[in-house]
């Protein structure tokens, strides 16, 4: 739906710190006219943290028009480009690293490097280089997170487990869980991209953080002996039953309510999923988080997805949306909309605070301190999106038919092939 936020939210703009528009340019001045910002943010606790940030702004410059529309996320992967070519808004958000290329490759994203360079984006050095193609930066990052496990600390106590270590340990646990009638991971695989996750870390985990990401541009062969190794180490969960059944069926917040209800212990999954959680009457008593177990001995690499804001080429009024793009990132507000109970991730700005939560402490250590082997993006933003949306078919089969890997790993090759030849 498309609606037009002109309202005061008193307690939004009694936070705001900025008053005025700092352009890149460093001088401010009034905006004035439309600034349209399409946001793919529809899950709740997105939704109202993008609606907070456009009415804010609203307020801040009386002048000037803010229009939000707000398109599922799952649609928004695929009406993006067209959205970009006819009647472009002036910000949209989508992903960093390779998801960038296809768009910085066809002109329709702004360089903004100038804004970096100039000093209108303090702050953002560590992350600068997410958004960086070609030497030259095309938006800004507003928030990332960790993924882990997450797991009922109630039902491990229950069953007098720890936390594990390694993946021995990790095995030894699921077969106490699903011994006890149990599942041991929650899982929704109905859009494809969690077994893309699982991947990511039985990969990491088997051959390291650069192995995984000569895989994703196309250098190493999808039949190559390390990648079968990846997929035993996977099977012996699937092998044991540790996968709820039907899991092709739901989508992740459908699979949640089999970790909620008690029926499965885990949910390797993003940060965002924990105000879900707590939504369905968890407290934090009964949820703790890990870090994915080691398999081979080598330095963790995590996924830590980052999301982006971007100007399109085709903007009518880029001056409001360079200044949208500093309030966005500026400290104070990425302290406010990262909280736990906005998006309940990590802040981008370093100057920012990290909210008094324990996943988001647990988090931000995490990420500062022990994922030493390299942070990817995920796996349908580190692949190229055409061999990212076979590769997630494959992986999704192999979970339900891990008999079928040979014919699904001959597939992939033979894509990948295709692909990174274009």
């Amino acid at each position: 739906m498309s609606f037009t936020l002109k309202a005061t939210i008193a307690a939004l703009a009694a936070s705001t710190m900025l008053t005025g528009a700092a352009l890149a340019d460093g001088h401010s001045k009034p905006l004035s006219g439309d600034l349209r910002i399409i946001a793919d943010m529809s899950n709740p606790a997105p939704r109202a943290v993008i609606e907070g940030l456009a009415a804010e702004f609203g307020e801040m410059h009386p002048d000037l028009n803010v229009e939000l529309e707000v398109v599922d996320r799952e649609a928004w992967k695929t009406q993006i480009r067209n959205a970009l070519t006819a009647n472009a808004p002036d910000v949209v958000n989508w992903y960093a690293a390779n998801r960038m290329g296809p768009y910085v490759k066809a002109g329709l994203f702004e360089d903004i490097s100038d804004m970096y360079e100039d000093g209108s984006l303090p702050g953002l050095d560590a992350v600068k280089g997410a958004m960086t193609l070609d030497g030259k930066q095309w938006g800004v990052p507003y928030t990332y997170y960790q993924w882990g496990v997450y797991y009922r600390e109630d039902m491990f106590k229950e069953l007098g487990l720890s936390e594990p270590v390694t993946f021995e340990d990790e095995l030894a646990n699921c077969q106490k869980i699903v011994d006890s009638g149990k599942k041991c991971y929650a899982i929704g695989t109905k859009f494809l991209w969690t077994a893309g996750g699982w991947f990511d870390y039985m990969n990491m985990r088997t051959n390291g953080f650069d192995f995984h990401m000569q895989l994703a541009r196309g250098e190493v062969a999808w039949t190559d002996d390390r990648v079968r190794e990846t997929f035993a180490n996977w099977r012996k969960i699937i092998d044991m039953g540790g996968y709820i059944e039907d899991h092709q069926s739901y989508s992740w917040q459908e699979a949640l309510k089999f970790m909620t209800d008690g029926d499965a212990a885990s949910y390797l999954m993003g940060n965002f999923a924990v105000p879900h959680m707590r939504e369905a009457g968890l407290s934090d008593d009964q949820i703790d988080f890990y870090q994915f177990p080691t398999i081979a001995d080598m330095p963790q690499g995590e996924d830590a997805p980052t999301d982006t804001f971007h100007i399109p080429s085709n903007a009518k009024n880029k001056d409001s949306a360079r200044a949208f793009l500093q309030f966005v990132t500026s400290a104070d507000v990425q302290t406010k909309i990262n909280a736990g109970d906005a998006l309940g991730q990590l802040p981008v700005n370093a100057a920012s605070s990290v909210d008094a939560d324990e996943f988001l402490e647990q988090g931000f250590a995490m990420l500062s301190t022990n994922a030493k082997g390299g942070v990817a993006q995920f796996f349908d933003r580190d692949f190229p999106a055409e061999m990212a949306s076979v590769g997630m078919e494959g992986l999704q089969e192999f979970m339900v038919f891990p008999d079928n890997l040979d014919d699904i790993l001959a597939r992939l090759e033979q894509a990948a092939e295709r692909i990174y030849k274009k």
